[in-house]
């Protein structure tokens, strides 16, 4: 390698022993590319130096680490310790530890199954992890977005590929840096933006009442709560006080639970239902068993309606999720603080919320009005007062 191609060495002050030479010429994601070496004393003293290779290579300084520590033992223990060399992990081996687990009870465990198969198996099943290089992953999101796969399929795969290896670290059958940590992740703007009016909900709640009984109750409650699907189903009459009209919600998706609010039209709804024991579920299957996902029975009702039609935009389509979105959307134009809105749905932060913040009344644009009549105010009495 010639010498000039290469800058002073640089140690990395994280990893001791551990260095790295920008190249003048060779570049790697648009940046100089770093090529890493590591230093150390043999059995006499005597300082050594060792170049491991490229990061557009694959190596890192983790991975340089890695190799510096195994100098060593051998330089302090030679032949005493003989060790066997273990054959790097590759990510489909990696996958068949992580397929296990998702048995374990992991959401999205079939879409993960799905689309490791589908995109990420072809590409890598036979790469071991320091060969994936985060100019692979950059590829990849190329080549999936070439395809024509939505953004969020795209993140998703790349989110998927960064849990894998994120595990083989946390297993202990890799010790490196995630090449993941390099990739910009598709920005997706997915916020929904529709809402239903109030013709519009009724039209909806009446269709699915001649549908299914429980269909439009499962509705009428996340409209009138703002309750997600997963919440409402997994329900149990221990959660329910009519009495104080309270739900208590003991399994949110932000894992804080929270209390919802009955309207009377819910407090009656719940007095019409067969009242189970504690840990019954309010909604059930029709095998006894907690409902997993919305029906299409709800789908096809907005269908009938022709709510979706014509429309491709993913953030104006109709979902059962856009009934929450409509309580939500309502509860800001009659003027209710952000702050309670937030509470109510469950948010973490308050930026998850202030989407509603453009339909509250503007008391901003009210203030400045307010000016503008002082103003005219004044120049009214003044012109009357000169005359």
């Amino acid at each position: 390698m010639n010498q000039k191609m290469v800058g002073k060495r640089i140690n990395i002050p994280k990893y001791q022993g551990i260095y790295y030479r920008e190249s003048s010429k060779r570049r790697h994601l648009g940046k100089a590319d770093k090529c890493f070496d590591i230093c150390y004393r043999d059995s006499k003293g005597k300082l050594i130096w060792e170049k491991i290779g490229w990061m557009s290579e694959g190596y890192n300084a983790a991975v340089a680490a890695q190799l510096r520590a195994e100098r060593m033992q051998t330089v302090r223990h030679g032949d005493e310790l003989p060790r066997e060399k273990q054959a790097e992990i590759t990510l489909g081996e990696v996958w068949k530890y992580y397929n296990e687990w998702l048995d374990t009870g992991k959401k999205e465990a079939a879409t993960d199954r799905s689309y490791y198969k589908k995109h990420i198996e072809p590409v890598f099943a036979d790469h071991v992890l320091s060969k994936i290089t985060p100019l692979d992953l950059e590829r990849l999101k190329k080549d999936l977005s070439a395809k024509g796969l939505a953004p969020a399929t795209v993140k998703h795969v790349l989110v998927l590929i960064r849990q894998l290896i994120n595990k083989a670290i946390a297993w202990g059958k890799w010790h490196g840096e995630n090449p993941i940590k390099k990739i910009k992740l598709p920005k997706l703007n997915n916020s929904r933006e529709r809402f239903l009016s109030k013709k519009e909900a009724q039209m909806l709640l009446k269709e699915l009442e001649k549908v299914s009984y429980q269909l439009y109750n499962i509705s009428l409650l996340s409209l009138h709560t703002g309750m997600r699907a997963g919440e409402i189903f997994a329900l149990k009459w221990g959660h329910i006080d009519i009495d104080n009209g309270i739900i208590h919600i003991a399994d949110p998706k932000s894992g804080h639970a929270r209390k919802a609010y009955m309207t009377n039209t819910i407090k009656e709804m719940f007095k019409n239902i067969d009242f189970g024991k504690a840990e019954d579920l309010v909604f059930e299957s029709r095998v006894n068993d907690k409902i997993d996902r919305v029906s299409h029975a709800f789908r096809r009702a907005v269908d009938r309606l022709g709510f979706n039609k014509g429309i491709t935009d993913p953030r104006q389509i109709v979902t059962f999720h856009t009934l929450r979105h409509t309580f939500a959307s309502w509860l800001a134009l009659q003027g209710t603080p952000i702050f309670t809105i937030k509470e109510l749905l469950g948010h973490q932060s308050l930026a998850m919320t202030e989407r509603y913040s453009h339909l509250t009344p503007d008391h901003k644009r009210n203030a400045v009005d307010g000016i503008e009549k002082l103003f005219t105010t004044a120049v009214t009495s003044k012109q009357i007062k000169n005359q």
